[in-house]
């Protein structure tokens, strides 16, 4: 038999109407074995998501502040759930306990984590399926990173003897068994994790959007879906700013070679998008020049001019060194022969950056350095492009045409993208520009 982990949102399982929609999408069909549930999200706009809820209970907790009214609150949430699926079932235990955890100051990674190992718990009772607890099958190394191959092993060996379970998203245990979660929307890592050990067909993503569209949808109008997408082109994507699947929970599934399925709770008739190993996969579409447009602001650039800078043995390295010396990442490096040019994100220089330019002067040099911290990045995607003549300039001239200077051009050895720097203020033009280009010949399809 086929086996899908399917992994639903807090949306999905906001309240017991969702709660019911997502029984109804595991019950239809019998190959959907392991379910990865998140806590329970915003039930309408302004509501407050239950992790948020945890989050300032447990500081108002470390502070010694009185915390009985705040708990109240994340206490019915879940009760509300219990008692519209009527189910004879009760939590009280785990919030006592809890609770004294949280007077205890048992760390903001328990605390936050306990949103979705409650909904799992009434996940489970509800589908009549076995829980298994995260903190004893996904595990974390010394350092906090994740330790992937003892999770698999120990994982896979459990889900062996399970036909069916309820695995809660988003955390793990520690060597020294405390409780450590992935960043927010990790759930998603934990559904990836979850499909790898289990050796499954398909990972089904479940949210409250139909897949992933072809642009931001706060800056194009019905922007088209996307149908089918690599690994690779979702991973360019998700990281410059598409949010619909944590980029992280690319890689456990891409070692395996598992499709994942992008699904919306809300419209289950709905075939979302579909997430393939690479283009070679039978489903994915050759023909389209460009997969999708993605981009965000809050990056700056460091330029540093010098004479005979090719002839200079290391001087790349050098300027490379001092950033890592202070823990930065560089976005690109567009160059030229005297000419060096580092795309850094604004945050990973703040409170470093008059230390980082002054380091980088007395190690090369340069005859010049100048900063500039008003750059935008537009990220134009798809494996079409190595085969299309003529993409590049078709996005410079239609962002020209919207009177748009390109301040800073990056292509990829792979031709699977091209980004662009813009100001802040001319990104959305930028963004519109480029769609319209791409949407109006139907090669975005």
């Amino acid at each position: 038999m086929d086996i899908k982990v399917v992994k639903f949102g807090g949306s999905s399982l906001a309240d017991a109407k969702q709660f019911e929609k997502v029984a109804a999408i595991i019950k239809d069909d019998p190959t959907r074995r392991y379910v990865v549930p998140s806590a329970p999200g915003k039930r309408f706009s302004g509501d407050d998501k239950v992790t948020d809820l945890l989050y300032r209970c447990y500081d108002h907790a470390s502070k010694g502040e009185d915390i009985d009214a705040e708990f109240e609150v994340i206490m019915g949430r879940y009760n509300d759930i219990i008692r519209d699926l009527k189910l004879d079932f009760s939590l009280e235990k785990e919030f006592a306990q809890i609770k004294n955890a949280f007077l205890c100051h048992a760390g903001r990674d328990y605390a936050a984590s306990r949103g979705e190992y409650l909904n799992g718990l009434i996940l489970a009772k509800y589908l009549g399926f076995p829980f298994l607890d995260a903190a004893g099958v996904i595990f974390f190394n010394e350092d906090g990173s994740f330790n992937a191959k003892l999770t698999n092993t120990i994982l896979s060996s459990k889900l062996r003897t399970m036909h069916n379970a309820v695995i809660p998203g988003f955390y793990g245990a520690m060597p020294n068994d405390t409780i450590r979660t992935f960043s927010r929307g990790g759930s998603d890592i934990t559904g990836s994790i979850v499909a790898r050990a289990a050796d499954a067909d398909l990972y089904e993503n479940w949210t409250d959007v139909s897949g992933f569209l072809m642009a931001d949808p706060r800056i194009i109008t019905n922007p088209r879906p996307i149908r089918v997408i690599t690994y690779h082109e979702l991973r360019e994507l998700s990281y410059m700013g598409a949010s619909v699947l944590h980029e992280d929970a690319i890689f456990p599934v891409r070692y395996a070679g598992i499709p994942i399925n992008i699904r919306n709770t809300n419209q289950p008739e709905a075939e979302g998008t579909m997430i393939v190993p690479d283009s070679k996969h039978p489903s994915y579409e050759t023909k389209e020049i460009v997969t999708g447009i993605a981009g965000k602001k809050g990056f700056c650039t460091i330029t540093l001019e010098k004479d005979r800078m090719n002839d200079e043995v290391g001087f790349g390295r050098k300027v490379l060194q001092v950033f890592e010396n202070h823990n930065i990442c560089f976005e690109h490096l567009p160059s030229g022969i005297d000419t060096m040019c580092v795309i850094l994100n604004n945050r990973d220089l703040e409170g470093v950056k008059d230390m980082v330019i002054n380091e980088i002067c007395q190690t090369v040099e340069p005859d010049t350095i100048s900063f500039d911290d008003d750059l935008a990045l537009v990220a134009v995607v798809g494996r079409g492009m190595v085969k299309a003549k003529g993409t590049a300039s078709r996005v410079f001239k239609a962002v020209a045409a919207a009177d748009v200077n390109i301040r800073m051009i990056d292509q990829g050895s792979s031709e699977q993208n091209i980004v662009i720097g813009v100001a802040e203020s001319c990104f959305e033009t930028a963004m519109r520009a480029i769609y319209a280009e791409f949407s109006e010949d139907n090669a975005i399809k």
